[in-house]
Order: C-alpha cells, then sequence, then structure tokens
C-alpha cells in the first residue's frame, strides 16, 4: 500500500528567526527539502511541510531540533543540519541537547564545544581517563578538541605544562633535503599543532608560553629518555610511530599526567613493511582500567559535507578492493 501524502506546521512568527533557520538563499531548507523528499512552503508565520507521512514527521522533528539550536543560541549551521538529519533519522534527536557545553572561549571569543555525540564522548573519556585514543577520520576533531582540554587544564592549573609531539615521519619528502637546521626541518611536520595552539590561545599568549618553557612543540623522537610528571601531552598522528615508539611515549607518562594519543589507522605513512604502533597499542592495551579509546565515524567529521562523503567513497572502494582478494 502506497504511502499518502500529508502535511504538518510549524509556527514561527519571527521573520529573521525564520530566515537564520533556513540560511543564506534558503540552502539549509533545500538540504532538507531534498533528504525527506518534502516541499516545505513559508508563508505569513507558518511553515508547513508537505510529502509522505514518514517524510513529513522526519522533516519536523529535524526543523523542531533545529529551533532548539538556536534557543540555546548557537548559529544553524550547514553541518548542524546535515548532523540533525543523520541523529532524526537514528532516532536520537534528543541526544543533540548532550553535547553542547562549553570547554573553553578561544582568542577569539568563540566558544569551543563538542558538535557531535562522538566528540562527546571523547571529551568524557579524556576526563576520565588518565590515557585516552581518538581515533578516526580526518574532520573529525580529534586534536583540535584534546588541544582545548589540554589549554583549560593548563589555565585551571591542573597541569604546569603542555607538550604536543608527532612523529616526522617522511611522508614523500626527504628531512635531509630540506632547508635549515633540524628545528627548521621539522616545523613543517609540527605546523598544524602550531596553528591550532594559535587559534586557542591567541599567538601573543602562546608565544610567552613557549618562551617560558611551560608549552613545548616537538618531534616524538625528542620525548625519549623523558620523565614528564604534571603535564597534558598529546601524540598526534600516531597512526605513523613504531610499535616501539609508541611503547616509549606511552612509558614517559609521569605523575600528575594525561596522555591524548590520536590518529587515522586509514592514513598511515609508514615505509611497506612497518607495522602502526597505533594499531597494535589498540589491542594490548584494550580493557585497562585508566585508558580509554574512542573510535569516531565520517559522521563525527566537522568539515565540509564533500569531507564525509570522501571518506565514505574511500572506505566503499577499500572494502569492494577486499573483496576481491
Amino acid at each position: 500500500m502506497q504511502e499518502q501524502f500529508t502535511e504538518a506546521s510549524i509556527q514561527i512568527d519571527n521573520m529573521e528567526r525564520i530566515m537564520n533557520l533556513f540560511g543564506n538563499f534558503d540552502q539549509n531548507l533545500k538540504v532538507i527539502e531534498d533528504e525527506f523528499n518534502i516541499d516545505i512552503i513559508v508563508r505569513e508565520g507558518e511553515v508547513k511541510i508537505v510529502g509522505q507521512e514518514n517524510a513529513v514527521a522526519m522533516a519536523e522533528r529535524t526543523l523542531n531540533t533545529l529551533m532548539k539550536i538556536q534557543e540555546n543560541g548557537e548559529a544553524v549551521t550547514s553541518h548542524a543540519v546535515s548532523y540533525t538529519i543523520e541523529l532524526v533519522k537514528e532516532g536520537r534527536e534528543n541526544r543533540s541537547e548532550e553535547f553542547d557545553s562549553v570547554i573553553i572561549t578561544n582568542a577569539r571569543g568563540k566558544a569551543i564545544k563538542s558538535k557531535t555525540i562522538g566528540q562527546k564522548r571523547y571529551i568524557d573519556a579524556i576526563r576520565n581517563n588518565e590515557v585516552v585514543f581518538g581515533i578516526g577520520p580526518a574532520g573529525t576533531g580529534k586534536t583540535y578538541l584534546a588541544m582545548a582540554m589540554a589549554v583549560k587544564a593548563f589555565k585551571s592549573h591542573e597541569v604546569s605544562r603542555i607538550i604536543l609531539t608527532r612523529p616526522a615521519v617522511e611522508a614523500g619528502e626527504k628531512l635531509g633535503f630540506l632547508p635549515g637546521d633540524l628545528q627548521n626541518k621539522v616545523d613543517p611536520y609540527l605546523r598544524p599543532l602550531y596553528d591550532a595552539l594559535h587559534d586557542i590561545m591567541g599567538a601573543e599568549t602562546y608565544q610567552k608560553h613557549i618562551e617560558r618553557g611551560v608549552i613545548e612543540v616537538a618531534p616524538l623522537a625528542y620525548m625519549r629518555g623523558r620523565t614528564l610528571d604534571d603535564s597534558y601531552i598529546i601524540l598526534d598522528e600516531a597512526q605513523n610511530t613504531s610499535p616501539e615508539q609508541m611503547k616509549m611515549f606511552l612509558t614517559r607518562l609521569g605523575f600528575g599526567s594525561k596522555a591524548i594519543i590520536t590518529g587515522d589507522i586509514t592514513q598511515i605513512d609508514l615505509p611497506k613493511g612497518k607495522y602502526s604502533g597505533l594499531k597494535q597499542v589498540m589491542e594490548i592495551l584494550k580493557g585497562i582500567k585508566g585508558i580509554g579509546f574512542v573510535y569516531f565515524s565520517e559522521k563525527d567529521v566537522v568539515r565540509h559535507k564533500l569531507v564525509k562523503d570522501i571518506i565514505k567513497a574511500y572506505e566503499k572502494h577499500e572494502e569492494e578492493i577486499g573483496e576481491s582478494e
């Protein structure tokens, strides 16, 4: 039996609110219409949704959830629309209120907060464990949120220093051919960490703390032989560590310290035949109290929508290759 057409209406008296809800040139409205194959008609403070019954119900729930986001003072971004649609399809839109608490405010006064359920789970894991692994695709906020939590802990005097590190893997370039001294050679690998810290703390504050030695950004090799007490330590791009490097890093942890390890096991740049320390540690440390693992998916991507589509396309391609082998 074919599903009947129906309609639903939502009253919104404020025209400015309608404009903010639907976005520039009604781009948010078009996304909702295309996703559910319905029509949305706006007339004199009334938003009417027309289409098949189930689709109309989901579109109505999507709009109501987005209006709650508005009421909380948040902008209805394209990411908020696409992510809300995903939650509605899974019947989890009520959980959207779980991840709107502010972690910290950045140098430009913008609130940094979790934007997906996966990100909220990550923040909770960082709060409740001494060592946390954030594993998942690019654009899910793994490193940026870890750094926001580090800066928050530093500002509230929970730790006395922040240490950021990543392996300097020669992905297509040889360090020996890059100009300058050793620091100049490794700086390109560390640039994403510098940029994120600048955004969160501001360039002037960041530089002051670097000069005082309470913030350190260094290649992973510089961690050997040290014991890191009272520190917030973040290892980025951990998929490019060897098993020996991963063990070395994890055994640097001192008293009063917290370690966050982030990586994407689908983007390993190690030479052929070299095994990733991140892939190995996922098995070795599973189930140990005080160590948390959080796995992100393409649903947690907060970059351009195309990034999510690219990740899904690559995953499908890899599955097809795996089946044909």
